[in-house]
């Protein structure tokens, strides 16, 4: 028998049909069925009983099963010897609890995990985001924080915010001229910073929102290098002729700047200055059969895998933006039966078929639930890479783009059919958009809010009456 076969039929568990042993199954009965029965019933020769747990199962090393020799690695890593003993026993009994022991056993064979394991016993590397942050940020630390997150030995933390925090840090410690760095420290630190701590929500991604203040702060610190070095002014002193000389040449990133003037408005450094809102642009539509066309391929075709199609779907049907979609936890999805249904904003929604079958497929098969080793389940519809997080909007975003999809129109063309065939309001409440944005797509799709305002007043008038 070669390896893999013996490997699968040493990991078959279960109780033996025939004589009820529950336990390994690695034979297979004579009769018809088929079925794997133990040991004692295939007339396996040999004893496989782990003689640190005393369960039956393939040995790892020395008559001992993965999981008791990773038990008793770690606790010589990181237990004996250990600064404090008691705040290490978790850590090791979490990484002991995982799936697949033999995921985490291949980890700690890196010289940097052994470090980083070490460190932590040591007390050298405190128990801490910051000592972790300390550490490093190479691959290693960031899945060990994952899993140290995932197991609730740390408390979860946004690390996009966290990263933000960083860079924030460099940017300034280069800015040495004071009439540039401190507007820019001022603005990143309260509006940016201020707004990105009060709007994080533990489990939500605020990579999107990040991404927008490392943009403006960038822009603002070109800004003002400019303002400085070539007219030898400040924000105070800023001129609105300034500021038109500097966004008239330049790419349209320069407007980025347009919050950094309206925050020293409100700061009253410079009440003087201002850049006008842009025209916004025609907005993005696709086609009403193009829709259609990319909802039949994702629901039936094969073009990506379950978790995009699922991901693409939830996009052209219900016109829910990709990091809502990321985030949705699993349970968003209620299944009773052959009735399948969302919770994408107040209350849930029936999912039609094929989609609910689909939807059901994804839920029993999602992919990356090992990512932790299986220290716990993940509560996300579309679990990350990383042990307790959900997947990068990105990620969702480059597959479905990769397949010719026009994100922006087809969410925009599938929220304009929605409010058209329904009042907006009852779709703003079932899909999680504000009011405001519904309204908007409903004078596009030609089907006026006003119109239901007036005919649910009209109704209400009614039955008083």
């Amino acid at each position: 028998m070669c390896y893999s076969c013996f490997y699968a039929a040493m990991k078959t568990r279960g109780i033996c049909p025939q004589c009820g042993h529950d336990g390994i199954l690695p034979g297979l009965a004579d009769d018809a069925n088929r079925w794997p029965i133990c040991l004692s019933c295939a007339r396996i020769p040999g004893d496989f009983t782990c003689r640190g747990c005393g369960i039956d199962g393939a040995f790892y090393r020395r008559g001992t099963c993965a999981r008791c020799a990773l038990r008793q690695d770690l606790t010589a890593l990181m237990i004996d010897g250990a600064q404090h003993q008691d705040a290490m026993a978790p850590i090791v009994e979490a990484m002991c609890r995982v799936e697949r022991p033999e995921s985490i056993l291949s980890w700690k064979r890196s010289p940097r995990v052994r470090g980083l394991l070490t460190g932590l016993a040591t007390g050298d590397i405190p128990l801490t985001h910051v000592g972790l942050d300390e550490a490093g940020s190479n691959e290693a630390v960031h899945h060990l924080r994952s899993m140290l997150e995932h197991a609730g030995v740390l408390a979860a933390r946004d690390e996009p915010l966290a990263r933000f925090e960083r860079w924030l840090s460099v940017k300034l410690e280069v800015l040495t001229e004071p009439a540039v760095r401190g507007p820019v420290e001022q603005f990143a630190t309260w509006h940016h910073l201020r707004r990105l701590r009060q709007t994080t929500v533990p489990g939500q991604d605020s990579a999107a929102a990040v991404r927008y203040a490392k943009q403006e702060v960038t822009e603002a610190i070109k800004f003002l290098t400019w303002l400085h070095s070539t007219h030898h002014r400040t924000l105070a002193t800023c001129l609105q002729l300034d500021v038109d000389q500097w966004l008239a040449p330049g790419p349209t990133t320069r407007r980025k700047i347009r919050n950094l003037l309206a925050w020293a408005k409100k700061a009253q450094l410079n009440r003087s200055v201002h850049i006008t809102h842009r025209q916004a642009p025609p907005i993005r539509s696709l086609t009403q059969q193009q829709r259609l066309g990319w909802l039949r391929e994702l629901l039936a075709g094969d073009s990506e895998t379950l978790p995009y199609r699922v991901a693409g779907t939830l996009l052209l049907l219900f016109a829910q933006p990709l990091t809502r979609i990321a985030a949705l936890p699993t349970s968003a999805v209620t299944i009773s039966g052959d009735d399948v249904q969302i919770s994408l904003g107040r209350e849930p929604i029936p999912v039609p078929q094929p989609f609910a079958d689909m939807l059901i497929d994804h839920t029993g098969s999602r992919p990356n639930l090992r990512a932790a080793g299986g220290i716990a389940t993940s509560p996300w519809l579309f679990p990350g890479f990383s042990a307790g997080r959900h997947v990068d909007p990105q990620v969702i975003r480059e597959r479905l783009e990769r397949l010719g999809i026009d994100l922006l129109g087809a969410r925009n063309t599938t929220l304009q059919s929605l409010v058209g065939a329904a009042p907006p309001p009852v779709v703003a409440e079932l899909l999680g958009y504000s009011y405001a944005t519904a309204q908007l797509h409903a004078e596009i799709a030609a089907q006026p809010w006003a119109r239901y305002v007036t005919k649910a007043a009209t109704t209400t008038k009614i039955e008083r009456f």
